[in-house]
C-alpha cells in the first residue's frame, strides 16, 4: 500500500484536498495518508514555510498531494514573521518552489483539456456564428531553472558585479547606484532542457499529438531560449511524424485565443511555461479546472495550480470548485499506473459537467461570496458528491 504525504497548505488548499481524497477512496484506491505542514502559517511561526519534518516525510515516501500556498512580497513576509524571529536572518522562499528544487521535480505537466458542456469553455465567433473550438493542450514546463532558480540580488555584491560586468551589455548600467540595482538571473542547463523536451515528445508520441511547440523567445533571449529551441530540433529527429513548432511567448498569448485547437503539446522554460499554462487554463474553465504534476526521477508531487484564495477559506459551507484538485489526484493515479481509476474519475467529472445540473459559483460566472447559493451554485462538498455519484 502506498503512503501519500498530504500537504493542504493554506487557504482553500485545506478545503479541496480532503475532497480529492474522498473521490480517491470511492474508486477503491488504497493508501495511507500522512499530513505534512507547509505554507504561510509555518513561515510566520517558524521562519520556514517548508518545515524539515515535511521534507523528511517526502524524502521517505517520495509522493505527495499538495493543496495551495499563500505567498507575499519580501517586506510583507518579514512584517508577519513572529517578532522573536525577526532580524534573525530568515528569508521567505516559496515552499513549492523550494520543494521542486530540493527534490529536483524538474518536469511539470499541466493539461488544459476542455470538458464538453463546461459553460466556461472558450467560444469565438466566425463567419457562421459562435463556435466552441476543441482545446486539448498539455504544457510541459521546466520546473527548477529559469527566473525561478532564485539567483538574484538587490544591491548585488562585488563578486557578482565583477562577473556580470564582463558582459558588454552591462555598460548600460555602469552609472546606476548599486543599491538601486536589482538583478534576477535566467539560467538554463542543457540536461534540464533535454529532459523536459524528451518528456514532451514522449507524451506526444504516446497520445498521438502531431506537434510539439517550443514556446520561448529565442529572437531576443538568444542564449537560454535559443538552447531550448536548438535542443528541441535535435530531439525531434528521434520522433518522426511529430513536428517542432517555434512559437514566441508573446505571439502564443495572442494565437491561443484565435486558434487554440491548432496546438497540442507545448514545452517551455519555467516562467513562460507558467504564463502560457495559465493562458490555456482560461480557455478550459479557469483555475477551477487547472491541475498539474511535478515529477522528478524518483519523487512526484501533484497540485492544482490555483492559489490559496484565503478570503474563501472561512465560508461555511465552502464555495470553491474542487475539480482542479481532483484532477491533480487523477494525475497521481496515472503516475502510480492506476490509470483505470483515473479514467473513471475523469469520466465522472465529464458527465457532471456535461449534465450541467451541478455547478459551483465559478461555473455560473458569479462573484464569490456567501450569497452564491441563492443563484443556483452548489457548495464544494456537493460538487464532490455529484462526482462520486457518477462513479
Amino acid at each position: 500500500m502506498k503512503t501519500i504525504v498530504t500537504m493542504p497548505g493554506d487557504g482553500i488548499g485545506r478545503i479541496v484536498l480532503p475532497e480529492a481524497i474522498r473521490v480517491l477512496e470511492k474508486t477503491g484506491f488504497k493508501a495511507d495518508y500522512i499530513h505534512g505542514d507547509i505554507g504561510w502559517d509555518c513561515w510566520c511561526k517558524e521562519g520556514n514555510a517548508f518545515p524539515e519534518e515535511t521534507v523528511k516525510l517526502l524524502e521517505k515516501h517520495r509522493i505527495g498531494l499538495f493543496g495551495a500556498i499563500t505567498s507575499k512580497p519580501k517586506d510583507k513576509a518579514q512584517a508577519e514573521l513572529r517578532v522573536e524571529l525577526q532580524d534573525k536572518g530568515h528569508v521567505y522562499y516559496s515552499p513549492i518552489v523550494t520543494m521542486r528544487q530540493h527534490f529536483n521535480l524538474d518536469i511539470c505537466i499541466r493539461p488544459c483539456i476542455a470538458f464538453p458542456g463546461n459553460p466556461l469553455n472558450f467560444i469565438r465567433k466566425d463567419k457562421v456564428g459562435f463556435v466552441e473550438p476543441e482545446v486539448n493542450v498539455v504544457i510541459f514546463r521546466q520546473n527548477t531553472e529559469c527566473l525561478y532558480c532564485g539567483v538574484e540580488w538587490t544591491n548585488p555584491p562585488d563578486k557578482a558585479m565583477e562577473g556580470l560586468c564582463v558582459h558588454p551589455k552591462m555598460k548600460a548600467f555602469k552609472d546606476v547606484a548599486r543599491e538601486d540595482l536589482a538583478i534576477s538571473c535566467r539560467i538554463f542547463t542543457r540536461e534540464a532542457c533535454r529532459r523536459i523536451i524528451t518528456a514532451a515528445f514522449e507524451h506526444a508520441k504516446k497520445f498521438g499529438y502531431k506537434s510539439v511547440s517550443v514556446c520561448e523567445k529565442p529572437n531576443v533571449i538568444r542564449e537560454t531560449s535559443g538552447m531550448m529551441l536548438s535542443e528541441a530540433k535535435k530531439i525531434a529527429k528521434e520522433y518522426p511524424g511529430i513536428t517542432v513548432w517555434d512559437v514566441n511567448i508573446d505571439a502564443m498569448m495572442m494565437w491561443l485565443t484565435k486558434n487554440p485547437e491548432d496546438y497540442g503539446v507545448i514545452v517551455a522554460g519555467n516562467m513562460f511555461g507558467d504564463i502560457v499554462s495559465d493562458g490555456f487554463a482560461g480557455l478550459v474553465g479557469g483555475l477551477g479546472f487547472a491541475c498539474s504534476a511535478n515529477i522528478g526521477k524518483d519523487c512526484a508531487v501533484f497540485e492544482p495550480t490555483h492559489g490559496s484564495a484565503p478570503k474563501y477559506e472561512k465560508l461555511d459551507p465552502p464555495i470553491v470548485n474542487p475539480i482542479a484538485m481532483i484532477l491533480s489526484a487523477c494525475m497521481m493515479l496515472d503516475y502510480l499506473e492506476e490509470t483505470k481509476k483515473a479514467e473513471r474519475i475523469r469520466k465522472a467529472i465529464a458527465e457532471v459537467v456535461k449534465e450541467g445540473k451541478v455547478r459551483t459559483y465559478d461555473m455560473l460566472r458569479l462573484k464569490g461570496g456567501p450569497d452564491v447559493f441563492k443563484h443556483g451554485a452548489v457548495n464544494t462538498r456537493e460538487m464532490t458528491d455529484a462526482i462520486i455519484e457518477k462513479l
